[in-house]
């Protein structure tokens, strides 16, 4: 038997490995097969709180403490990552639990033990054969000066507040280009969005970028939803070279400059989250 088959046929114990030690899975919400939307998947990393045959017990999704919510009977796309293997599965939102932990009690989501998972292959880490994942486009600096970031995260509040009271989104041409005081752009896809930062992935060709600073400004693109690219600053906190020799980098939030900010960046990825799913009257 080839090994990466034994390996999808004995993905349960892989589960149960992550679980024991503490470690997570990814899950975003699953769209309409002919979904016409062009919005992006924002994908969530959340720690695996409990197992059993039937369920799969995890962290409510949030960020800086403020949990995002998602419907029960939401469809969801559920990620396995072990090492430099991933699998994809299909599973459902069974209901709303809270699990105590080390940290006191939290929050969780019981989601359905899928019967199967589907290895991605090397080069399509994206998708399976029944799903497909598409991440959104981020554009970074490194911040020279975090204070002059401030004014920019500013006039970015107003003007995605002016967009939505206006029913109206960015183009390109709309794009500010004064910016804060920075080095050279380099482009990202967004991973995750875990519970205080996100997750880039970063080209191989830009490793460099990404190695030489630990403040970065950060332009995510979350159009149409969040009608212009929302800008943030976050601090380098880890980093690892995946299977595709492409840099895998772990930010967290920084909002030392400009504490009124937060608010904002986790309201705006929470409408976002609430605009993917199903209405209430569809999710059973």
């Amino acid at each position: 038997m080839p090994a990466s088959r034994s390996r999808t046929d004995r993905w349960k114990d892989s589960l149960w490995r992550i679980y024991e030690r503490g470690g997570g899975l990814e899950f975003t919400i699953e769209r309409p097969e002919h979904s016409q939307t062009d919005s992006k998947d924002l994908i969530w990393r959340v720690h695996v709180l409990d197992l059993s045959e039937q369920e799969i017990t995890v962290e409510q999704p949030g960020a800086m403490g403020v949990p995002f919510q998602i419907q029960d009977g939401t469809p969801l796309i559920g990620i396995l990552a072990v090492g430099q293997n991933k699998w994809m599965f299909h599973t459902t939102v069974l209901g709303h639990t809270r699990v105590k932990t080390r940290n006191g009690e939290v929050p969780a989501l019981r989601v359905q033990m899928p019967e199967k998972v589907e290895r991605c292959l090397r080069r399509n880490f994206d998708r399976i054969s029944t799903a497909q994942v598409s991440m959104p486009n981020v554009e970074c600096w490194k911040l020279v000066n975090p204070q002059s970031a401030v004014p920019f995260e500013v006039a970015n509040e107003v003007q995605i507040g002016d967009l939505l009271a206006a029913g109206k989104t960015a183009d390109a041409t709309d794009d500010p280009s004064a910016l804060p005081e920075v080095g050279p752009k380099f482009d990202a896809v967004l991973s995750n969005v875990g519970g205080g930062g996100v997750g880039l992935i970063v080209d191989k060709e830009n490793r460099a970028s990404i190695d030489s600073g630990k403040v970065f400004w950060i332009r995510l693109d979350l159009r149409p939803t969040v009608p212009a690219p929302m800008v943030l600053t976050a601090r380098l906190a880890h980093t690892h070279i995946d299977s595709q020799q492409n840099t895998y980098a772990g930010f967290a939030f920084d909002f030392t400059m400009n504490p009124q900010h937060k608010s904002f960046v986790v309201g705006q990825i929470a409408r976002y989250i609430r605009s993917m799913q199903p209405s209430s009257s569809k999710a059973a």
